[in-house]
């Protein structure tokens, strides 16, 4: 690359990262489902002329937050023939329309279409394309800066519910949906424009690509592995049930944190709706703290000491169900910033390991480590809390996941270990 080009994309890239994450704010609404579940159940019950609840369209965000993958590996692959810019683009409109369809909404199936399917493949489209080409931008600062991008998405579950709520207090659910969905396509098809694909092999200016590291998971592979050389690799089987492991021990606590507070501690239901709204600002400091560490001691190393940590936090948890809401919330905090750590640290981990070039497709195949998480993990809390009445259990089984997890770790140095020195013979 001609030097003029690597000091103006330097510069550039800033920008690119700044958009990236006002796409991922706009397109993190997706999570703001609760706040829309009720007042909406309420409309088509009186839409349809029978009672609906809120646990009725409970399938609307599972749809929506289960087919993330399909769109990321696909939006990966249109990535390397037109760019991201594009890409995110239609990504945003489909979003957005998604959001309008289901202000016309009259039935489950319309929310289903409009919200899980339109909503849901398109945050996919977007939010692996925005990640992916952030973490190659910036191959001195991978951690970091996937941390901070991933965090956007994050920051957005505490932001968006009350600005929804607030046009729905003021306009009703339907029109809410309406205006919010005109505000992210006009948001995202603007922002949009600013992205520009980052060329393979960018080297910042003024930056030496290390030729070693004493990490090695940290180090950027000379040989970027497509996706059928990495399907081929023991060691991405391994990461990627590293990151169910890791992922879904969050999610059974994250996915009934309010229920679990309420039926443990005695909580009012304002109350547990704060410990929602602390988990997911601890939640997304995990995925910056995590990004800064990674960049010093290696992706392995702090995955290591977050399923250490998150070991202390299911037992502090545990525990805490004789009573002590203090110790609760230490826990709930502990156990934000280890999931936000996963999902900061892995785009990065995934690029470090496979290459740049191809990460976007890549990083969109490990993602179904952590949509398989968001299905099963709810499954499995519920499971548990039928049979015994009582969260507790819960917490003992994400302590096992994270056991597993952290020797899931060591059993990748061995696999990386073997590997360099196969590559040396």
């Amino acid at each position: 690359m001609a030097k003029i080009d690597s000091v103006h994309l330097t510069k550039r890239r800033w920008a690119v990262l700044l958009a990236s994450c006002v796409i991922n704010l706009c397109i993190g609404a997706l999570y703001a489902w609760s706040v829309f579940s009720a007042p909406m159940a309420a409309h088509l019950t009186e839409t349809a002329g029978k009672e609906i609840t809120a646990a009725d369209l409970s399938i609307v965000f599972s749809v929506g937050n289960g087919l993330g993958f399909i769109t990321m590996i696909g939006g990966g692959f249109l990535n390397q023939k037109i760019g991201p810019k594009w890409v995110i683009f239609v990504g945003g409109i489909l979003f957005g329309f998604g959001f309008v369809l289901c202000g016309f909404a009259s039935n489950l199936t319309m929310l289903v279409v409009g919200y899980g399917l339109f909503s849901g493949l398109a945050m996919g489209l977007a939010y692996g394309c925005t990640i992916s080409n952030s973490v190659k931008f910036f191959p001195d600062k991978a951690g970091v800066v996937g941390g901070i991008a991933t965090a956007s998405y994050g920051i957005s579950s505490v932001i968006v519910p009350p600005i929804a709520n607030a046009l729905i207090e003021r306009m009703g659910v339907s029109k809410a949906f309406i205006v919010m969905g005109a505000v992210i396509i006009v948001v995202v098809g603007v922002f949009s424009q600013m992205i520009v694909k980052c060329p393979d092999g960018f080297c910042p200016d003024g930056w030496v690509r290390p030729a070693d590291r004493k990490e090695s998971s940290q180090k950027i592979q000379a040989v970027d592995r497509d996706w059928k050389e990495m399907l081929r690799m023991p060691i991405f089987y391994n990461m990627i049930v590293m990151l169910f492991f890791g992922a879904a021990l969050g999610m059974m606590a994250i996915s009934q944190a309010s229920n679990i507070a309420q039926n443990m501690l005695g909580m009012s239901p304002s109350a547990a709706a704060m410990v929602v709204s602390v988990l997911a600002l601890f939640n997304t400091f995990g995925r910056i703290a995590a990004g800064i560490i990674s960049d010093k001691v290696g992706c392995i190393g702090t995955l290591r000491g977050v399923f250490i940590a998150a070991m202390i936090a299911m037992v502090m948890l545990y525990v805490s169900g004789n009573g002590y809401v203090g110790l609760f919330y230490a826990g709930i905090c502990a156990v934000g910033v280890c999931f936000g750590s996963f999902m900061g640290v892995y785009p990065s981990f995934t690029a470090a390991q496979f290459g740049s070039k191809n990460a976007s497709v890549n990083y969109g195949i490990m993602f179904i480590g952590f949509n398989m998480a968001g299905l099963l993990g709810p499954l499995i809390v519920s499971g548990i809390f039928g049979m015994t009445g009582d969260y507790r259990y819960v917490f003992l089984a994400a302590l096992m996941f994270a056991v597993v997890g952290l020797g899931l770790s060591f059993v990748y140095s061995k696999i990386e270990k073997a590997s360099q020195r196969v590559s040396r013979i």
